[in-house]
């Protein structure tokens, strides 16, 4: 029986220029595009590309499990030295672990060879096509023992960029012995004797990482036509890997002459903010600017960037709309903002940059 088992994701003018504009975009390289899974860790975060071609059915049964949150609060249960690292089966409820709701089982879809660094799903021995929620790291090259046997294990994935390093750092935590399916169970900071309490396990969190990559396309004006009174003027410099925003607030009457520039005070007008481009997303560092005065007659030379106070987080998951995240401390104000295009010039010519 095989070491690795389970216990139990103008018109006409217009279209014209947005066909030649198109035409143009087409020919420049597009990045390939995967879609990717973030496996969040205490001890750092694994990041593993989905093989749908190798195993479109398992991939899409992964998946589910994350979007139906039935991985919340789920934690690796299972450390092999030098063999696996293995998740997915159990969540803590409260303060104690139970087993995650599975969906109906999955038939095995064995195509790519479990070498070090592959994610496949853990199965019953000598049932194929049992496979439910739980997934396991590869850490060595297991493909002489896990391909051969029932058929082979399915591989779903592969871990990229330093992910295996937190791999390693997990297989090589101290080992908590108690009754199976928890005698092989990666513990921090666990004192014998003690009960394991949640913070002593390798708990995850697993989220869907976005294949949109932030193009010169955006470049545009946005809001969120919720909340009126404010927009973003949004500038991508794909060269520098640099995202740009200028977050602006109008009132339908003016404030008084008096009234203070703070953020999110009347008389306030705008807040920009700068940061490098991770995929789908940048984290900002907020600029604050004073001494501007729009249409008077009062001569300033320059504004003078007074400090930094807080982040904006700006994704997008489309070409279409996207998402602003704040925090300011000053003012202890965070939240998020929904934004969208305010004309859809540019939508055709940011999809032709991402290749959809």
């Amino acid at each position: 029986m095989s070491r690795v088992n389970s216990y139990n994701n103008t018109k006409k003018t217009r279209t014209l220029l947005t066909t030649l504009f198109a035409a143009v975009f087409l020919t420049l390289p597009v990045m390939a595009l995967a879609k990717n899974v973030l496996i969040e860790t205490p001890l750092g975060n694994i990041e593993i590309e989905l093989l749908e071609e190798d195993a479109p059915n398992t991939v899409a049964n992964f998946l589910s499990y994350i979007e139906s949150d039935r991985y919340n609060k789920s934690f690796v249960h299972r450390s092999v030295d030098g063999f696996v690292i293995q998740g997915g089966g159990f969540a803590m409820l409260d303060t104690e672990p139970s087993s995650i709701e599975t969906f109906p089982p999955i038939d095995n879809e064995f195509n790519a060879s479990n070498t070090r660094g592959t994610v496949a799903m853990a199965r019953l021995g000598g049932e194929p096509d049992s496979a439910t929620s739980q997934w396991f790291i590869n850490l060595a090259d297991n493909s002489e023992n896990l391909d051969l046997i029932d058929g082979g294990f399915t591989v779903f994935a592969r871990v990229i960029g330093n992910g295996m390093e937190v791999a390693d750092a997990i297989n090589q935590l101290p080992i908590f012995n108690g009754q199976c399916p928890f005698c092989e169970l990666p513990v921090i900071g666990y004192s014998n004797g003690d009960d394991v309490l949640e913070e002593n396990l390798v708990m995850t969190t697993l989220s869907i990482q976005s294949s949109f990559v932030m193009n010169a396309g955006l470049n545009d004006a946005w809001y969120d036509p919720l909340t009126d009174g404010q927009g973003f003027f949004i500038t991508v410099f794909p060269e520098l890997d640099v995202v740009s925003l200028a977050w602006f607030t109008y009132d339908t009457e003016l404030p008084a002459e008096d009234a203070s520039a703070n953020l999110g005070d009347a008389g306030h007008r705008w807040m920009t903010a700068l940061g490098t481009i991770e995929g789908n997303r940048a984290v900002m560092n907020i600029d604050i600017a004073s001494g501007g005065l729009f249409d008077t007659a009062t001569e300033v030379d320059h504004t003078d960037p007074v400090g930094s106070d807080g982040t904006i987080t700006l994704s997008f998951d489309n070409c279409a709309s996207g998402l602003v995240e704040y925090d300011i401390p000053s003012i202890d104000r965070r939240g998020s903002v929904p934004i969208q295009r305010v004309a859809d010039d540019n939508i055709v010519v940011c999809e032709a940059l991402t290749g959809e």
